[in-house]
């Protein structure tokens, strides 16, 4: 089995010992992504923004394998507060279409950063 590190500038930076994207097979690992505009490493207030920072950035990273928000399959949504879920779940659902990713959407105590939300998936080719 050969592991490919994926990275991107278009995505922020891995902020520890990990990789943005991993590809295994026709398979690609993608880290959790925070909210964060990786031109200027800030975080806006809204979870909304957040969102789709978030998503825009996991689609830089599918884009470095020729791949689109079509090939996820499965994502996780992390959320600071689980009523945040409606305004999530608006953007997410302009974000993917039909068939839908298989979903998880948790309320955690803390992201990283103070970020509001963190989405990571699983793509394939």
């Amino acid at each position: 089995m050969e592991k490919i590190a994926v990275h991107t500038d278009q995505a922020p930076a891995a902020i520890g010992p990990y990789s943005q994207g991993i590809a295994v097979n026709n398979m690609l690992f993608l880290s959790g992504q925070l909210g964060i505009d990786p031109a200027t490493g800030t975080m806006p207030e809204s979870v909304t923004e957040q969102t789709e920072l978030s998503l825009k950035s996991i689609s830089a990273i599918l884009a470095e394998r020729g791949m689109t928000l079509d090939n996820v399959v499965r994502t996780t949504v992390l959320l600071a507060d689980i009523n945040d879920f409606a305004a999530v779940n608006e953007v997410y659902g302009k974000a993917f279409s039909e068939p839908y990713p298989v979903r998880c959407a948790y309320e955690v105590a803390n992201l990283p950063a103070g970020g509001l939300v963190e989405i990571e998936v699983l793509a394939t080719a």
